[in-house]
């Protein structure tokens, strides 16, 4: 039997009006945060060489000025300027790799977790059975938990009930505020679920696990109401897998491969597009 054509990614002009659509919000953070047209596409030309030199690399072949100019339509003289140089890289800040592995494990373990899943409050210090000193020194020695429990009550991380035992605030699992936290998850979340939707694109099969329940033309109740109850699900998935993947780890030999299981939910209550008909409510796929 013969090979099955290999699949041909999209055409580039198919391409532009999902483009755009993606782009859109990324530009209006680039404008409000004073990123410039002329900064991104310095940025840009540097990632399309990197992409070049190294994603499209011919086996057994070096990777010639001319062929990245060739693939990315930068002349040459810019692309012998810029190999090299790497692509900007997304270091994990130390505050969350440190504060992710202590809630995940918070939220996963079964010596801090009640029988229904939910994160115990926690004492701060105990002689026997789980406290708060406990469970950072299950993760690192190299902190403090008075420090630690510092930053997370600053934070509203955490708060004190009313017999002084420490409880995880919901907030512990969404970084705000634009910070070094919440823009290294933007970066990873967003590259992951981009690249799992191109990966299923250029494929013959798709590879990743990505859908979508969405509704359109609904009143702005009912949008809330159904965001509310998306919470309350996604909530319940994100901690049934994270308590499979902690269990998992506890006996996994480790390695340099890597998963993440996302979900986002997203609403807003803006008009059609000028001409644009009004979507009458129902389900897509």
């Amino acid at each position: 039997m013969s090979e099955p054509p290999p699949r041909l990614p999209p055409d580039a002009g198919a391409l532009q009006a999902p483009l755009a659509r993606l782009l859109r919000p990324l530009v209006r953070l680039f404008v409000r945060s004073g990123i410039t047209f002329p900064a991104l596409t310095d940025l840009l030309r540097e990632l399309y060489v990197n992409v070049a030199e190294y994603d499209f690399a011919l086996p057994g072949k070096d990777q010639t000025d001319s062929r990245v100019s060739l693939l990315t339509g930068i002349h040459r003289k810019e692309v012998r300027r810029l190999r090299g140089a790497g692509a900007p890289v997304s270091a994990v800040p130390a505050a969350v790799s440190r504060t992710s592995r202590i809630i995940a494990r918070w939220v996963a373990a079964p010596d801090f977790t009640e029988a229904d899943g939910r994160p115990k409050a926690l004492p701060r210090a105990a002689e026997s059975g789980p406290s708060f000193e406990s469970l950072v020194a299950s993760v690192t020695r190299d902190l403090r938990p008075r420090a630690v429990l510092d930053e997370w009550l600053d934070r509203g991380l955490v708060s004190l009930d009313a017999e002084e035992r420490i409880v995880l605030a919901e907030a512990a699992f969404v970084p705000s505020g634009g910070g070094s936290q919440q823009l290294y998850y933007f970066g990873r979340n967003l590259h992951d679920h981009i690249a799992a939707a191109v990966t299923n694109i250029l494929e013959e099969k798709p590879r990743f696990f990505e859908r979508a329940v969405h509704y359109d033309g609904l009143s702005p109740e009912l949008a809330r109401r159904l965001e509310a109850r998306a919470r309350e699900i996604a909530m319940d998935a994100l901690q049934q897998a994270n308590r499979e993947a902690h269990a998992a780890c506890e006996t996994d030999p480790g390695g340099d491969a890597r998963w993440n299981f996302g979900i986002y939910i997203y609403g807003e209550d803006a008009p059609p597009a000028q001409g644009e008909a009004v979507p009458r409510p129902g389900p897509k796929a």
